[in-house]
């Protein structure tokens, strides 16, 4: 099946209007946020997080990430996207494992309130069920920002999470928004294989 994506005056589809969407077989694609699947997919969804721009600031203003549920597990996908935070950007990275040692040639920490620093932004990778106690752990920590990776939803958390002072984003993946910002993706969130001349925020 085709569909037909909302152009802008380029031709392309701008950032700001392509939602993620996931399907019941685990596949996800992105497709206007307008578009008729991503409405009906998204039809029992009443909570909405920052959108495209916000996202930007936030990677933006960000200096420290951690991540709860890193995995030491190189089929993980949490190892595959801190791979590439620890490679494509300038954050100071802190794993959250209390089973692991050393992910990534760095230490990992039983728990957030064990990190040397308040970290900017919590990247969890656990089931959606778990959010709500992370988010209590993240409100004890100190962190403002909690990032739900993709696939993974809890709408209750999330308004739970905006009452206590987060700012929440969930299922998005940190990797696909730092890299379409910065110029790795291409607007439908593929690689494009291309190296360009053009600066891009680390």
């Amino acid at each position: 099946m085709t569909d037909t994506l909302t152009a802008d005056a380029a031709g392309a589809p701008a950032a700001d209007d392509l939602e993620t969407v996931r399907f019941a077989n685990g596949l996800s694609c992105s497709l206007p946020a307008s578009s008729p699947l991503a409405k009906l997919l998204h039809s029992q969804r009443t909570w909405t997080g920052p959108d495209a721009r916000q996202r930007l600031g936030i990677l933006r203003a960000a200096k420290s990430v951690a991540i709860v549920g890193a995995s030491p597990n190189p089929a993980r996908s949490s190892y595959f996207v801190a791979t590439y935070l620890q490679q494509s950007s300038d954050y100071r990275l802190y794993f959250v494992n209390p089973n692991a040692t050393e992910i990534l040639g760095e230490p990992a920490y039983a728990s957030l309130t064990d990190l040397p620093e308040v970290p900017d932004i919590v990247v969890v990778f656990r089931r959606g069920s778990d959010i709500p106690q992370v988010i209590d752990e993240v409100v004890a920590a100190g962190a403002k920002t909690i990032w739900v990776q993709l696939g993974i939803w809890n709408e209750e958390a999330a308004y739970a999470g905006e009452e206590k002072g987060l700012t929440v984003v969930m299922d998005r993946c940190i990797k696909v928004e730092h890299a379409r910002f910065h110029g790795g993706l291409h607007l439908l969130g593929f690689d494009t294989g291309q190296i360009s001349a053009r600066k891009t925020l680390r």
